[in-house]
């Protein structure tokens, strides 16, 4: 086989002769989808000790690899691998088990909580809100284009918008920093809400002006209220996360 990394992810509940071939099937597939590449990941082995399932990424992928689940472990990156963290902490749940997915340095990359999950919201909802940031990508052959927003703290978010809304974001691709407003998808996920999907009903440019001018502005507008206000920079926080889930 050619060389590479190990990854592993072990099932505390089991052992390799008490794991079932079809729940063996359904953790390597989550698996798969997880680490992507899926032509260069191949399984190895189980080894013994609780189930520990061993995957080797060809050395050519492994920074992709290690990007893509980093990424999804803290909420970003392709929906796909969200949905396979999810996936494998619910069957994890399922079979009273716990996890953890380690490299071949015994570092832990994930740990799933499975039993020792809270069961405080379960599922997902969908609301309309927004989220801020500059357009990375659009792409797509379907009449729903992909969307990649990256916010200022280079969390990226997924989305999708209809041919029409992505042609007008097109002219703003690595540009001005804006505002998309639509419909979004959260699940919970490691006792935190993470956005699965958001589709993009219409946008707008946000204003570039330095803080303490556009406060300027603002207190200079008759009537307006501003100049009574204790704490603008505060207000004017809180005017902009307002529908944004917290």
């Amino acid at each position: 086989m050619t060389e590479g990394t190990e990854y592993s992810l072990k099932i505390d509940a089991y052992t390799p002769e008490t794991l079932p071939m079809a729940r063996l099937a359904e953790y390597m597939s989550d698996l798969a989808r997880l680490l992507g590449e899926e032509k260069a990941v191949h399984f190895v082995r189980i080894d013994p000790g609780s189930a520990v399932l061993v995957h080797q990424v060809e050395r050519e992928a492994d920074p992709k690899v290690r990007e893509r689940v980093a990424r999804a472990r803290i909420g970003g990156g392709p929906g796909d691998a969200l949905r396979a963290i999810r996936n494998i902490n619910r069957r994890l749940k399922e079979d009273n088990a716990t996890g953890v997915l380690k490299v071949q340095t015994g570092a832990e990359i994930i740990k799933f909580p499975g039993r020792e999950e809270v069961d405080a919201i379960q599922g997902s909802i969908t609301e309309q809100g927004t989220l801020d940031g500059v357009v990375m990508r659009l792409g797509g052959t379907q009449d729903t284009v992909g969307v990649l927003i990256q916010a200022r703290d280079g969390k990226t978010s997924a989305c999708w918008a209809k041919r029409n809304i992505a042609k007008q974001l097109a002219p703003f691709l690595f540009g001005q920093e804006i505002r998309v407003y639509g419909t979004g998808t959260w699940f919970r996920m490691f006792e935190k809400w993470q956005l699965e999907r958001f589709y993009i009903h219409q946008f707008k440019v946000l204003d570039e002006s330095p803080l303490e001018e556009v406060v300027q502005r603002l207190r200079a507008v008759e009537g307006s209220g501003w100049p009574s206000v204790e704490s603008p920079f505060k207000e004017l926080e809180r005017i902009r996360e307002t529908g944004a889930r917290a």
